[in-house]
């Protein structure tokens, strides 16, 4: 496994490469979610890249950038045990200049859900993503559905400015217990772990639901707000996959969200239908 440090770095190594790139952009951390996404890119592609960059630009002040987990050894040794042909591992003076452009959410879908929580957000997602993209230059890029409004909007990133890459959605993986898999997790003491698993009880509720026949948005989520309860609960949203508001869930075009604060952990999980 190459290790590059700069984009300089990653050019000389993806010049020794043949064929198909797939890659996968990570914040590190990594997990059995971020394996499944690096293992799909492997059998998929002749060359896989995993980036690891904790990129400043996506965290609001007073969000958790000084203390979001950082484990170096222990992610490059699971890139090397998954089969990584090339790791990036850029610094934030290699990624960033002082004064630049960058690429700016769309003024709706930017700013509903995540967007309204995290004001600005998706503007550092979007420029971190494209400078990856442009330097990676991949044929695939992987990304989980747990971060659904993400995909929703990189995905139109790529189709808004013709950009060359297929992106390949993976499903959520989860722990035994239906908690989904989350680098942020770690901050969870045994007491928060338990609260935390409301958040994929409501999600099943709302499949039990619509598995039974009932279809109406707003009974479904004041059914999860209830089983979420005493959470602080910032949006309980069922949209379609262009993230629209619906009053009907219509099986093939749904995603039911949820996110919240479990001590001062925040949250996020959702159920696509």
């Amino acid at each position: 496994m190459i290790i590059a440090r700069s984009r300089q770095e990653l050019q000389a190594a993806l010049d020794t490469k043949r064929g198909s790139i797939g890659f996968v952009p990570t914040m590190g951390a990594l997990h059995i979610g971020h394996r499944t996404l690096i293992e799909a890119a492997r059998r998929e592609n002749e060359t896989v890249v995993v980036s690891i960059f904790v990129n400043p630009t996506q965290f609001l002040p007073g969000e958790d950038l000084s203390k979001y987990p950082r484990r170096e050894e222990a992610d490059f040794k699971i890139c090397e045990l998954s089969g990584v042909d090339v790791l990036f591992y850029p610094d934030v003076a290699g990624m960033y200049e002082t004064d630049e452009v960058r690429v700016c959410a769309p003024d709706v879908r930017g700013f509903i859900l995540e967007g309204a929580s995290r004001p600005g957000h998706f503007d550092g997602v979007l420029t971190v993503v494209m400078k990856l993209l442009n330097m990676v230059r991949p044929s695939r890029v992987y990304f989980g559905k747990k971060d659904a409004q993400q995909l929703a909007l990189i995905t139109q990133m790529v189709d808004n400015l013709f950009m060359d890459v297929k992106i390949i959605p993976m499903e959520t993986v989860r722990e035994k217990d239906g908690l989904a898999l989350s680098s942020r997790n770690v901050y969870l003491d045994e007491k928060q772990r338990v609260e935390a698993l409301k958040l994929s009880a409501s999600l099943k509720e709302a499949t039990k639901m619509v598995m039974q026949g009932n279809l109406d948005a707003e009974k479904i989520k004041a059914a999860m707000m209830n089983l979420l309860q005493p959470l602080d609960v910032e949006y309980v949203a069922i949209v379609n996959r262009q993230f629209e508001s619906i009053k009907e869930v219509v099986i093939g075009n749904t995603i039911v969200l949820v996110a919240a604060r479990v001590g001062t952990t925040r949250l996020i999980d959702n159920v696509w239908m």
